[in-house]
């Protein structure tokens, strides 16, 4: 269920959907919220290991957090505290991707006390979540539209690990903002160039360029520029498990990047092993349906935007994306639920310069409810 009731001040919520949208929006907000009936009818009933995991960070993050959780896992009350940041490590579960908690940091950080400075440790890419290349690259480039001074927002891979052991690590550095601007994209301008990397961790080096070889032969059927480079670790830098994968950017005129990924099976969990010419040729066939789909940024990154213009100054924003998500459907409804924010969504009419080609898009205005990090000094 996703509908809210309201008693008092908090937010009540059955089920396991959303789950992190919810525990995120109840930081930023200020409000509590308690979810019940999590997977009651299920085997394991409860939060997962990885939920619990998410719920540990965010205490990390913040100063204040009450967290109460029944002896079966199955009811959980969330009161938040007050973003401050700082310096943290953190090992997250293996069974998701560092992408899920790194997506929650990313919404969060410009509104903590202190610059964030997080060390992630686990699984960098799977085929479930987005992977940190796909974050490093589409996902800061959509949040950086949205503040003015982007200096100290990096994300570093110092380490690579894939299912089922992990053993990656990740830097993300924050810095900290007052508060973020309004805009207005309606154009993403014509693809210009693809850039990419290929992986392979404690297996041939070959299997990176069978990889390359493939993607580059299907995408340079539409534009010439296409490189795309190999990142073959040893050692501790390669992680625990052996694994391959690749991602893939395109470039627009407009600086709008549409992003890709495809990971290897896991054998050890009794899936088929993967050929390396069908994870490239598949990344490259999803890297060219982004780009149908359209938009001023990805379908992995409308989330983002969306919170985004509704935290945004009290003044008209304006995005177009392409199909909405399930996920950005349920932000949206989120987003009302928590701030009283709506949005208008119109079908979105190209201009005569542009082409007009691709998938349906939509226009989604709304006006800043003038989110403020009352944290941050001000000189």
């Amino acid at each position: 269920m996703t509908t809210a009731t309201l008693k008092g001040s908090i937010l009540c919520y059955k089920g396991s959907n959303f789950f992190r949208q919810r525990l995120v929006l109840s930081v930023l907000s200020g409000r509590a919220v308690r979810i019940t009936h999590i997977r009651v009818l299920d085997d394991e009933p409860g939060l997962k290991e990885f939920e619990v995991n998410l719920i540990r960070l965010l205490d990390k993050i913040t100063n204040g957090t009450v967290i109460e959780l029944n002896e079966t896992g199955t009811s959980l009350y969330f009161q938040p505290g007050l973003l401050y940041g700082g310096t943290i490590e953190h090992e997250c579960s293996v069974q998701r991707g560092i992408g899920y908690y790194l997506e929650a940091l990313v919404m969060l950080g410009l509104f903590c006390k202190q610059p964030l400075n997080t060390t992630l440790h686990g699984v960098t890419n799977n085929n479930i979540d987005p992977s940190v290349d796909l974050i490093k690259t589409s996902m800061l480039n959509t949040l950086k539209k949205f503040i003015l001074d982007d200096e100290g927002l990096e994300i570093k891979i110092s380490k690579r690990g894939m299912l089922p052991l992990g053993g990656g690590e990740v830097v993300f550095k924050s810095p900290v903002r007052k508060q973020l601007r309004p805009i207005q994209l309606l154009d993403s301008g014509m693809v210009k160039r693809v850039r990419g990397i290929a992986y392979a961790l404690r297996v041939s080096p070959a299997i990176a360029n069978r990889m390359v070889e493939k993607a580059k032969g299907v995408l340079l059927n539409f534009l010439p520029d296409v490189y795309i480079s190999t990142d073959q670790r040893r050692g501790k830098q390669s992680g625990r498990s052996p694994g391959y994968g690749i991602h893939l950017t395109a470039e627009t005129t407009d600086g709008v990047i549409y992003s890709a990924e495809q990971v290897s099976n896991v054998v050890s969990n009794g899936e088929d092993p993967s050929v390396p010419e069908e994870v490239g040729a598949a990344a490259a066939q999803r890297l060219l349906y982004e780009i149908y789909l359209g938009g001023v940024t990805d379908s992995t990154c409308q989330a983002v935007a969306i919170l985004c213009m509704a935290l945004g100054q009290q003044d008209v924003s304006k995005f177009v994306i392409g199909p909405l998500s399930e996920c950005a459907i349920g932000f949206l409804r989120h987003l009302k639920e928590f701030f009283g924010t709506t949005f208008k969504l119109e079908h979105f009419e190209p201009s005569k310069e542009s082409s007009g080609t691709g998938s349906k898009k939509v226009v989604l205005t709304c006006v800043g409810i003038g989110y403020k990090n009352i944290s941050k000094r001000t000189i």
